[in-house]
C-alpha cells in the first residue's frame, strides 16, 4: 500500500518531471507532446517508476530511448529543482503508458473496425500487471 508520503513525492515528480520534458521537447521535437500519466515511488523512496505517453506513436521508441540514455541529466535537473523537497532524488526508471492503445483498440473493435473482442476474446492482448 502507498503511503501519503510516497503519493506526496509521486505527485512533486510527476508535476516537475512532465515540465522538465515538455522543456526538452519544445527545444528540439518540434509538434511531439510527452506527458507524464504516473509516477509510482518504492516504499524507500529510492526509486521512481515513471509512466509516460508520447503523441504521435510513432515516435515512442525514440523518446523512450533518448528518455533511457539522458536520465542522469534529467535526475540532475529534477534534482535542483526538489531540493527544497527531498533530500535525496529517487532513481527514474522510465516506461511507456499503453492505456490509451489499449482503450483505443477496445473502441475501434465495439465500433466494428476490428474483430469484435466479445465475441473473440484471444484477440485482445494480455496487460501485464506491474
Amino acid at each position: 500500500m502507498e503511503t501519503n508520503r510516497q503519493k506526496k513525492i509521486a505527485g512533486v515528480l510527476q508535476k516537475d518531471l512532465a515540465d522538465v520534458l515538455q522543456h526538452a521537447a519544445q527545444d528540439g521535437m518540434k509538434g511531439i507532446i510527452i506527458s507524464v500519466t504516473k509516477v509510482l515511488v518504492t516504499s524507500d523512496l529510492s526509486n521512481a517508476k515513471v509512466y509516460i505517453s508520447v503523441f504521435p506513436q510513432d515516435k515512442r521508441d525514440l523518446i523512450l530511448k533518448g528518455l533511457h540514455e539522458n536520465t542522469a541529466t534529467i535526475r540532475y535537473e529534477m534534482a535542483k529543482r526538489t531540493k527544497e523537497q527531498l533530500r535525496r532524488m529517487p532513481e527514474l526508471f522510465f516506461y511507456m503508458d499503453d492505456s490509451l492503445d489499449y482503450i483505443e483498440n477496445i473502441d475501434n473493435a465495439l465500433k466494428g473496425k476490428q474483430e469484435n473482442p466479445i465475441k473473440n476474446p484471444d484477440i485482445l492482448d494480455q496487460r501485464k500487471k506491474r
